[in-house]
């Protein structure tokens, strides 16, 4: 049987590997020239690497990108307001939260599928059922497959070609994305740093020995210039308008934040959607490619019982929706939570963040982190 996934993002490269673990004929059709990293950097987190665990790449991950123990959550000046240990999980699940670079994590990947196993410059135009499935891309040429996998993010052309269906959802949010090279002191490492302001944030985590990935998102009212966004954390730890400052504008990433709508139905017939096709998030649990992974690992093990097509699609979806959309819906919350402009509202917002018992989060970072719902297949 030929599946063919649409899409060699993380989401979709991970399917890739995680159906030929299972011996399936998988070939990935990326639109793109070349597989090329957005947003700069990343951290996958306890569940994900659980899953990369299990695909037998967690090593490559970790020696390519850095170790993240602690999460905190500071006040502009860098003063902690709440933070979260993650040394119970790592001990509970055997496995690191690892922020590494994106094009790092995209190469391990790659190289594990085989560079054989994807076609790029393979922008999808129209899907046509007969006799399965005939792809048509925008270069002309058509493929055949037995099953799609719909892997092609939150804009989705198989979505909206098999299910038309979802609405895009702006949070009225920006967000900046850099990658600087730098000697960190050692109170850095191994933690993942995200200063709250009003309607504004930055993060920041090291990514290798001398690379620190950061992340500024604002409201959008306020940006008056987007190429001057050092001013707009003028105010914050002088380190943060620092680091804005070194990148060099043409390696900033800038993207508005938008999630989709919860759906309930990701396939049909023999396509099915995963990753952001199907529950695309903001980024504010950092979950986005985490969910992604734990579809690609899902819809491997359906598979690797010898359930056919149809039967593999309505399971995974059965199994993830529930998930998935608690993500995107706590992620968006969060999101307002974050981005709060009135003085008064971010005085009771921090004033209740510092008395959270360190427990409370503990559960709620467990619900995230726990992927044992799969043993229910």
């Amino acid at each position: 049987m030929k599946i063919a996934i649409i899409g060699g993002g993380i989401g979709g490269l991970t399917t890739a590997l995680a159906l030929q673990k299972n011996n399936l004929d998988v070939t990935v059709y990326e639109s793109a020239p070349e597989i090329k990293p957005v947003g700069a950097g990343i951290i996958m987190a306890n569940n994900a690497m659980q899953i990369f665990d299990k695909l037998s790449i967690r090593h490559k991950i970790e020696m390519a990108g850095h170790k993240i123990s602690t999460i905190n959550i500071t006040d502009p000046q860098l003063k902690t307001i709440s933070d979260v240990q993650l040394n119970t999980f790592e001990s509970k699940y055997g496995v690191s939260n690892t922020a590494i670079h994106r094009a790092d994590l995209q190469n391990i990947l790659t190289e594990e599928i085989g560079f054989k196993n994807i076609e790029l410059s393979k922008r999808l135009s129209k899907i046509e059922q007969e006799n399965g499935y005939q792809l048509t891309f925008e270069d002309g040429t058509i493929a055949n497959a037995d099953a799609v996998i719909g892997a092609d993010g939150i804009k989705s052309v198989v979505r909206h070609q098999i299910l038309n269906i979802g609405k895009l959802r702006s949070s009225k949010q920006k967000c900046w994305r850099g990658v600087i090279e730098s000697d960190w002191t050692e109170k850095y490492n191994h933690h993942a740093y995200e200063a709250w302001g009003k309607g504004r944030r930055f993060g920041f985590v090291k990514i290798s020995d001398h690379k620190v990935y950061w992340y500024a998102v604002v409201n959008e009212h306020l940006v008056k210039n987007p190429n001057n966004l050092a001013e707009l954390f003028a105010e914050f730890n002088p380190e943060i308008p620092r680091m804005i400052s070194v990148t060099p504008q043409e390696k900033i990433f800038v993207s508005d934040i938008i999630d989709l709508e919860p759906i309930y139905q990701w396939q049909k017939d023999r396509v099915c959607l995963i990753g952001d096709a199907a529950h695309a998030t903001t980024p504010n649990m950092g979950q986005g490619a985490c969910q992604a992974v734990e579809d690609a690992y899902i819809l491997g093990k359906l598979f690797g019982e010898g359930k056919n097509v149809d039967e593999v699609f309505t399971q995974y979806e059965k199994l993830r929706m529930k998930k998935a959309h608690y993500i995107v819906n706590t992620s968006s919350a969060i999101g307002k939570i974050s981005h709060y402009e009135n003085s008064l509202a971010v005085w009771l917002r921090n004033t209740l963040l510092k008395a959270t018992p360190g427990s409370v989060n503990e559960k709620q970072m467990k619900k995230v982190f726990d992927i044992s719902y799969q043993n229910n297949l």
